[in-house]
């Protein structure tokens, strides 16, 4: 009798350990930020409440080799997504610096990317974004993207889809306005991470929380 009731209570510790390592194991995920809705599904033939989050909405914009970037491009990727302008007299350079930290760390890795958006994209032409990309030493536009194209949607995309400032401003250095946020986005388009890309702290927590979202799709229930 005694053996079995130890062998119950050991048996219990290690069903509560397993739920516990489970439980601290959702707790260490990065939230989902930007709205969110609530939906009524149908599973199995039963509808079920669950919770639409804001994704990153559809986009084409052309790179620093004249390619075609859109969602499809980053399908299956982990990435960072900022707003620049080659022009900008304040944050941009700063932040560049950053960036290439965090691209330095994980240029060999194929499961993530960099897109940075020019919100000057008439002055920021492709050969433009190809030499400033060459200056700062970037010589993967597969892994770290420079994007132009059309401004009113690199406005909205920035506005509605990243939820960060981007727009013209007279009174602000270099004519815009616009956040010095890096972005991580997931590989289902949602954003997981907001950091200031001019603190030298905020982008190694990024890179942080980069290989711990990586950690996260390791597991079934990742989505």
């Amino acid at each position: 009798m005694d053996r079995i009731l130890k062998n119950g209570v050991f048996l219990l510790l290690i069903t509560v350990t397993i739920v516990a390592c489970e439980i601290k194991q959702k707790e260490d995920r990065l939230p989902i930020l930007g709205y969110r809705d609530v939906v009524e599904k149908e599973i199995d033939g039963k509808k079920v409440i669950d919770t639409a989050y804001h994704t990153i909405p559809e986009f084409s914009l052309v790179n620093q080799d004249s390619n075609v970037v859109t969602n499809k491009t980053l399908s299956d990727k982990i990435y960072v997504a900022d707003f620049f302008f080659t022009s900008c007299p304040s944050i941009c350079p700063i932040m560049k610096t950053q960036m290439l930290r965090v691209y330095e760390e994980f240029k060999d890795d194929n499961s993530f990317a960099i897109v940075s958006h020019s919100i000057d994209p008439e002055y920021d032409t492709v050969a433009l974004l190809k030499d400033y990309a060459e200056r700062l030493g970037v010589d993967n536009s597969q892994k770290w993207m420079f994007l132009t194209g059309d401004r009113d949607e690199i406005f909205e995309l920035g506005e509605k889809g990243y939820i960060v400032t981007t727009k013209e401003d007279e009174e602000a250095p270099g004519g815009y306005l616009h956040s010095g946020a890096f972005i991580l986005v997931d590989k289902e388009r949602r954003i997981r991470g907001l950091y200031d890309g001019t603190k030298a702290d905020r982008v190694d927590q990024l890179m942080i929380d980069i290989v711990k979202l990586k950690e996260e799709y390791q597991t079934p229930d990742a989505k």
